[in-house]
């Protein structure tokens, strides 16, 4: 392990805490959030990261999926949403998610990240027979479907309980709950950027609903708006707890805020500075969260690299048409393949491995061929 002198002597006890293993202190994650030592807070990471996973690197070959993006919610950090007569409105009929899915499929697609708006007038039949619909066809890819937003929407609509719905998405062939719509949880921020939205404690506890039932998901946290530094630690101290609880967590998610053609453009977008400080203390503070990722698409593949120095460990996927971040300015290419993003890790420095959604590695050569199917998929044009 390599010497390092701390510029910021705030560190120092912390350091020797992350060294011996110490679970750290909210104080702690207040602590590293002010330091102004970014290259010492990595490399602290970094070691947590090293003791973990060494060298390897993690990324798969995914699909991302928005059936729709009309939705009721008009929260201020959203660029995505739209009412249903609104110019650029869409809603997919279910044969076009199929074939996009089998396109997906013949791409070498492992997993289908399924999310999108809460629609006013889709009956929750419609999500559980496209998820029927997409096992039937796909039965070999994951499918990680409905952030903890969406399943409370589906709740009230169908007028069932948390725990009935998680079941009957279940029963339908979800595999897992991906971790959008946690954004930060303190009540204070969410009525400015979500007010809409299920609570804090909403999302909390039907993550724990689903954990319970036997669906793992992610976590996410969007900084860079209207939170504290107070705030944010908070939010990962919460997480952390249920974690705890139910060890239903895979991954953890940091996400930049994108405010272009938000309620809140006026808010400058997060420097590299901040994706690498959350990241780096994300590592540090959730000791019970085995992966870290870095979202290429948020975080564009130059700073992603980095990231893989300041305790990230998974760069995510190969994603395919990501719609979300890219309508609130996301400059970054909505797909990138398999041999790009093994390049761009094995130019950090690390070892690529291929994984699928619960962190198995995936061998190619022990594969099915891809179904065939048609070649006009990636033609198909959105119902607006």
């Amino acid at each position: 392990m390599g010497e390092i002198t701390f510029n910021d002597q705030h560190l120092k006890p912390i350091a020797d805490k992350v060294l011996a293993g110490e679970r750290l202190s909210f104080d702690d994650g207040i602590a590293l959030y002010r330091s102004p030592d970014l290259l010492a807070v990595g490399w602290l990471a970094n070691q947590v990261r090293e003791r973990r996973h060494g060298n390897i690197t993690y990324y798969n070959v995914n699909r991302h999926i928005n059936p729709t993006n009309v939705c009721v919610a008009h929260c201020k950090l959203c660029a995505f949403g739209r009412d249903p007569d609104a110019a650029g409105a869409y809603t997919f009929a279910l044969e076009e998610i199929y074939a996009r899915a089998e396109q997906g499929v013949r791409e070498g697609a492992t997993e289908f990240h399924i999310v999108g708006g809460l629609h006013p007038d889709l009956p929750f039949d419609y999500f559980l027979d496209l998820v029927r619909g997409l096992k039937e066809r796909c039965p070999t890819v994951h499918l990680k479907a409905f952030t903890m937003v969406e399943v409370g929407y589906f709740a009230r609509i169908a007028k069932l309980t948390i725990r009935e719905t998680l079941l009957k998405l279940k029963q339908a062939g979800v595999d897992s709950l991906p971790g959008g719509g946690a954004e930060i949880f303190h009540p204070r921020v969410r009525k400015i950027i979500c007010d809409h939205k299920v609570s804090g404690q909403m999302w909390l506890d039907i993550a724990r609903t689903a954990h319970e039932i036997g669906l793992r998901s992610n976590a996410t946290m969007l900084y860079g708006h209207v939170e504290t530094e107070e705030e944010r630690v908070d939010h990962l101290i919460r997480l952390r707890e249920l974690q705890d609880e139910t060890r239903g967590f895979v991954a953890f998610i940091p996400l930049a805020f994108h405010p272009d053609n938000t309620a809140l453009s006026h808010i400058p977008k997060p420097t590299g500075y901040a994706d690498l400080k959350n990241i780096a203390v994300a590592r540090l503070l959730l000791d019970n969260f085995d992966h870290i990722k870095a979202y290429w698409i948020m975080l564009t593949p130059s700073i992603a690299q980095i990231a893989l120095r300041f305790g990230a460990n998974d760069l995510d996927g190969t994603v395919a048409e990501e719609k979300i971040y890219h309508d609130a300015g996301a400059k970054t290419e909505q797909f990138t393949p398999r041999a790009e993003l093994e390049r761009l890790i094995r130019a950090a420095g690390r070892i690529p491995v291929e994984r699928d959604t619960l962190y198995r590695p995936v061998d190619r050569s022990k594969m099915p061929p891809p179904p065939a199917g048609r070649t006009d998929v990636v033609t198909l044009t959105l119902n607006v």
